[in-house]
């Protein structure tokens, strides 16, 4: 098999995982109660956590070589995105309307199917492009798919404690998935 083939199965399957982790994070985002979307049963409110998973999704979707803070998405709302402090991990206390997320995971989506489509065997063994996560371009969005997993598992089991249902199993990706 050369190296095209290789690739291209490659980006397909971290795709699917990549969009089924993603959907299981929309179906947390829909199926919050409004009462609880910004109530802290912990440290941080739903609405938190998921912002939270977005921008890092975005983040590990692109290179430090290309302007993150630049994004137009990122322009159009820089009120919301305000000083970035999440990912400098600062203590955040702002609270993100239910529609800003929706509107921001249809943003991540596009970037994923437009970041997945570009990647080539040489890119996915090559350096990561977030100089603060070493390991290969590879590894990163096998991690990005963890990290929303772990979010979306956090907030699912929220949502079971309040609503007695369990977050569906979203096995490859939202085609086909209900979305």
């Amino acid at each position: 098999m050369n190296d095209a083939a290789f690739a291209e199965i490659i980006r397909n399957a971290l795709t699917m995982q990549l969009e089924a982790a993603l959907a299981t994070l929309r179906y947390c985002i829909d199926s919050c109660p409004v009462s609880e979307w910004e109530s802290p049963p912990g440290e941080s409110p739903f609405c938190q956590v998921v912002f939270h998973t977005l921008l890092y999704t975005d983040l590990y979707l692109g290179k430090d070589s290309i302007p993150f803070r630049d994004q137009t998405f990122h322009v159009e709302h820089r009120d919301v995105f305000a000083d970035y402090g999440e990912i400098e991990d600062k203590r955040v206390r702002r609270l993100y309307d239910r529609q800003f997320c929706a509107d921001y995971y249809a943003h991540c989506r596009r970037k994923l199917e437009s970041v997945m489509q570009s990647e080539t065997a040489e890119s996915l063994r090559g350096r990561s492009g977030i100089s603060f996560r070493k390991g290969s371009r590879m590894e990163l969005h096998i991690y990005n798919a963890r990290h929303i997993q772990h979010h979306s598992e956090q907030l699912g089991s929220r949502l079971q404690l309040l609503t007695g249902t369990e977050t569906p199993w979203f096995m490859r990706g939202y085609r086909g998935a209900g979305e």
